[in-house]
C-alpha cells in the first residue's frame, strides 16, 4: 500500500478513531507503587531528589496506602528504614523489624491491598552493601542464607509476593526453598532477574539511605553493556521457579523488556526507577517538558516494550489520570 492510495492519516482523524485502533494500552491495574517504612512515629519526610515521595512512619505508610488503593491501584512494594544497621543487617529479618512491622499494619487495614517486599540487605547494613562482605566483596553464599531468613520473616509477617533484588546467584533456589519448607509454597517470588549497575539509582539511595560506604555494586549488578546476560540471568531465575521476571531500569533498557518478553513466558515487570521519576520532575518543574505528558509516554513506552506490570513513583498521578 503507497500514497495516495494507503493515507495512514485516515486513522488518526479524531480521537475516537486513534482510541478504536490503539494497539497498546496501560491500565490502572499495570501499576505497583513503592513506599518507604521508617522507623519512628510522626514522619513524613520528603525525599529532596524525589518530589512527591516520603520516608514515612507506619501510621502515615497506612494512610498513603489507603490513597493508593481507593486509586484501584493493586500493589505497592515496601522498602524500609531501620532504626539501627549493622554488617549483616539483621534487622531485614528481624521479627521486630521495620518491614515486618509494617506488612502487619498494612495487612490488618488493607486486606485486599497486595503487598510486595523488596529483599536486600543494602538498606540494613551498615556498609551499603547487599550482603556480608568477605575480603572487601559480598560473600554470594554467605549472603543467601540471610536472603532466605529474610525472605521467611516477610512472609510470616503476611507479605504477598517476595521480591529479591540483591543480584547474589541462586537467590531465587534458596529462598523458594526456604518458603516451601515452612509452608510457604502459595507466596509467589518476583524476581528482579535483570539488575543493571545504573547510574538511575541514585535518588533511591537518598530515599533508602543504601549508599556503599565503599566501592560500587558491579560484581554484583548486571553490566549495562551485556545484552545476552539478560537472557541467561533470566534463564536462571526461571529454572530456579521464579513466578515474575523483572527488569530494572525500565527506560534505558527497553531493549532487554522486549527480549524478555519474547523468550519468555512469566508476567514480566519494569522498575521505572527513581533517576528515571526524578528527570522528569526536575525538567516539569523548569517547564522544559509537559510533566504529565511525559510521564504517560515513558509509561506506555515501557508497557508497548513488553512489560505486562510497571512499579514507578508515578503510580498515584498515573492512576488519577488513566481513570479520569
Amino acid at each position: 500500500m503507497y500514497f495516495p492510495n494507503y493515507r495512514p492519516r485516515r486513522l488518526r482523524r479524531n480521537e475516537n478513531i486513534r482510541r478504536m485502533v490503539r494497539e497498546t494500552h496501560l491500565r490502572v491495574d499495570d501499576l505497583i507503587y513503592p513506599m518507604f517504612s521508617a522507623f519512628g512515629e510522626n514522619i513524613r519526610k520528603e525525599i529532596g531528589s524525589m518530589p512527591g515521595i516520603y520516608q514515612q512512619s507506619i501510621e502515615n505508610i497506612i494512610s498513603e496506602a489507603k490513597e493508593v488503593y481507593a486509586l484501584g491501584i493493586p500493589a505497592v512494594i515496601l522498602f524500609g528504614i531501620p532504626e539501627e544497621k549493622d554488617a549483616v543487617g539483621s534487622d531485614a529479618y528481624s521479627d521486630s523489624g521495620i518491614i515486618q512491622n509494617t506488612i502487619r499494619a498494612l495487612k490488618k487495614e488493607l486486606p485486599e491491598l497486595l503487598v510486595i517486599t523488596d529483599v536486600c540487605m543494602c538498606e540494613y547494613t551498615d556498609h551499603g552493601h547487599c550482603g556480608m562482605i568477605k575480603d572487601g566483596d559480598v560473600d554470594n553464599d554467605a549472603t543467601l542464607e540471610l536472603l532466605a531468613k529474610e525472605a521467611l520473616s516477610h512472609a510470616q509477617a503476611g507479605a504477598d509476593i517476595i521480591a529479591p533484588s540483591d543480584m547474589m546467584d541462586g537467590r531465587i533456589a534458596a529462598i523458594r526453598d526456604v518458603l516451601d519448607e515452612n509452608g510457604f509454597e502459595h507466596i509467589p517470588i518476583m524476581s528482579y532477574a535483570v539488575k543493571y549497575a545504573s547510574g538511575f539509582y541514585g535518588p533511591f539511595r537518598e530515599a533508602a539511605e543504601s549508599t556503599p560506604e565503599f566501592g560500587d555494586r558491579r560484581s554484583y549488578q548486571m553490566d549495562p553493556a551485556n545484552r545476552l546476560e539478560a537472557l541467561r540471568e533470566a534463564n536462571q531465575d526461571l529454572a530456579e521457579a521464579a513466578d515474575f521476571l523483572m527488569v530494572k531500569p525500565a527506560l534505558s533498557y527497553l531493549d532487554i523488556i522486549r527480549d524478555l518478553k519474547d523468550n519468555f513466558d512469566l508476567p514480566l515487570v519494569a522498575y521505572n526507577v527513581s533517576g528515571e521519576y526524578s528527570m522528569v520532575k526536575a525538567a516539569a518543574a523548569r517547564d522544559w517538558v509537559e510533566g504529565e505528558r511525559v510521564m504517560m509516554e515513558i509509561l506506555l513506552s515501557i508497557k508497548r516494550a513488553g512489560a505486562d506490570l510497571i512499579i514507578t513513583y508515578h503510580a498515584k498521578e498515573a492512576a488519577r489520570l488513566l481513570r479520569g
